[in-house]
């Protein structure tokens, strides 16, 4: 048996050739297992970031859109400016720093009055009349921060009255009673703590007086009496409510050297009896730029005491006036907020509807 081999060079040539063969079937085979091995929906990196961008840029405009704008302030600040709006006796000034404001309101009071006369020591009943009365006060009050606790203010108010009876009516366009008062806060005030403020006013006698004017000359504007009242208010924020109250006592100096004819006699001295009012309420904000109040007010008054020319002396009867007051605050910008409120006379001794307009301006 014949054996035939072959030189080592011819192997060698060989397995160079095979080894150069297998190298270009793997080189040739390796796209097609990735082409066979990638997911049928597998997208280019390209086309995966550009589909992201929408979606982030939807996200970014929420965000925007929900952020709290420059300018805006927060809810705090916002009820804070509604109180001071509502009451102007919650919150204070910084030092050297002025504030002006503008108030316009409108009551009306419907009521039927017992004409009545003193004779020999009683009353005697004439007839019982229907009246009304219309008044619109336009009034501008000015801020001035003495420290920054301590707030002073001057209050100026121009009354248009007109009321209408079966005898007789008549329109009055007169100043009003001007008030000096101020406002003084004794603790610092803190977000996780009540606020506490101290009032006093000085109500002077400007306006027509009740007590002096002649039947058919027109309508009262004022009191007619020098009145003192002091108060103390408390505020507490827990946003977004605020809720407030108020307690106040006032006395006023007896109004001398009148003659005004009251029937058959002549009214010669009135002194007023001493006043307490209160007050309860809550501010809710909706937004950065609305808010919303409802509050309620009462005030008692004693009776005063008349005496006239011929010595004799009676008293009338003691008062008690509430009201129910819902308003709603619009802040035009973080200095200006105009609040609109609507009350509601709850007693005969209230006005039967109010209508007032406030637009603070701060400088």
């Amino acid at each position: 048996m014949t054996f035939c081999t072959m030189p080592s060079a011819a192997q060698a040539a060989i397995k160079t050739a095979a080894a150069a063969v297998a190298s270009a079937l793997l080189v040739c085979s390796a796209p097609v297992s990735a082409q066979e091995t990638k997911p049928a929906d597998a997208k280019p990196a390209e086309t995966k970031a550009a589909e992201a961008k929408p979606a982030a840029a939807s996200a970014d405009a929420a965000r925007d859109a929900l952020a709290k704008k420059e300018g805006e302030g927060d809810q705090s600040a916002m009820l804070k400016s509604t109180l001071t709006a509502v009451d102007k006796q919650y919150s204070l000034i910084r030092a050297k720093q002025m504030q002006f404001s503008y108030d316009l309101s409108y009551s009306y009071i419907g009521q039927e009055k017992i004409i009545t006369d003193l004779a020999g020591g009683g009353i005697t009943l004439f007839e019982i009349e229907n009246t009304s009365s219309h008044t619109v006060t336009n009034t501008v009050s000015v801020d001035y921060g003495v420290l920054d606790n301590l707030t002073g203010n001057v209050t100026i108010p121009v009354l248009s009255k007109y009321s209408e009876s079966r005898g007789a009516s008549g329109v009055s366009n007169s100043l009003g009673d001007i008030a000096l008062g101020a406002r003084f806060q004794p603790f610092e005030a803190r977000r996780d703590a009540p606020g506490v403020t101290v009032t006093g006013n000085m109500r002077l006698p400007t306006g027509r007086s009740p007590f002096k004017i002649i039947a058919g000359s027109g309508q009262a504007t004022g009191g007619g009496v020098t009145s003192f009242s002091g108060g103390l208010n408390i505020n507490r924020i827990v946003d977004p409510v605020a809720l407030f109250g108020s307690m106040s006592l006032t006395a006023s100096l007896p109004a001398k050297h009148l003659w005004q004819v009251n029937g058959t006699r002549v009214l010669t001295k009135v002194q007023p009896g001493m006043s307490v009012g209160f007050g309860m309420g809550f501010a809710y904000a909706l937004s950065y730029g609305i808010t919303t109040t409802i509050s309620f007010q009462e005030a008692i008054s004693a009776g005063s005491k008349l005496t006239f020319a011929d010595g004799l002396t009676a008293k009338t009867s003691m008062q008690t006036s509430g009201i129910l007051n819902m308003g709603l605050g619009y802040r035009v910008n973080p200095k200006t907020t105009v609040n609109l409120s609507v009350g509601i006379g709850l007693t005969p001794d209230s006005p039967n509807l109010t209508v007032g307009l406030s637009l603070p301006l701060a400088f």
